[in-house]
């Protein structure tokens, strides 16, 4: 007995463990991680509405350990929050652990992936969005034609139809064959 809070009600709890690659205990941690960031705007005990409406700014969201240091933080929040601006909600915070989780399929990562490399949305990864990841990576430390020289190989290695851009599909083909990739792609909550 005691005075336990109920987080959510059991169809919630079922929602998110069918939504999401995360187990009951895993989606309460996640929820009191979402709490820790901003305890005086997130409540205990969230209804549905406000597990979707109740934002944590990405001001806080970036200081969490798991993206700290991490150069994408901010794109990464971008795919995840529901309007791009990077603040979450917790359902929003829950989808990207999720998809950043050990549980999470081989192509639903490499979906993702793809989403955050292509920072102007266009569907494909251009140069724009290889120079965006280099300086993001580098701290703007390589000159622009050191970026086209790393531009031209990526297009070299991955650009099957030759049209100076990686489509989902060749994205896919390279990713698949860097063994690191799912090694890295991932935050253990």
């Amino acid at each position: 007995m005691g005075n336990k809070v109920v987080t959510f009600t059991e169809e919630q709890l079922e929602a998110y463990q069918d939504c999401t690659f995360f187990t009951r205990k895993e989606i309460l941690r996640a929820q009191k991680r979402f709490r820790s960031i901003s305890p005086d705007q997130v409540p205990k005990s969230m209804t549905k509405e406000e597990a979707s409406s109740i934002t944590v700014p990405f001001a806080n969201i970036e200081k969490l350990p798991e993206l700290k240091e991490n150069p994408f933080k901010m794109r990464i929040c971008e795919i995840f929050s529901r309007d791009g601006s990077g603040n979450l909600a917790f359902e929003d915070f829950l989808d990207m652990f999720s998809i950043f989780s050990e549980q999470a399929s081989r192509d639903i990562k490499v979906f993702y992936a793809f989403k955050i490399y292509d920072f102007d949305n266009d569907n494909h990864i251009g140069c724009d969005d290889i120079c965006t990841a280099l300086r993001l990576l580098t701290h703007n430390e390589l000159t622009a034609e050191e970026m086209v020289q790393v531009y031209g190989k990526a297009m070299e290695e991955g650009d099957v139809d030759g049209d100076g851009k990686l489509s989902f599909i060749e994205f896919q083909h390279v990713i698949l064959r860097s063994p690191e990739f799912f090694s890295t792609f991932h935050i253990r909550i």
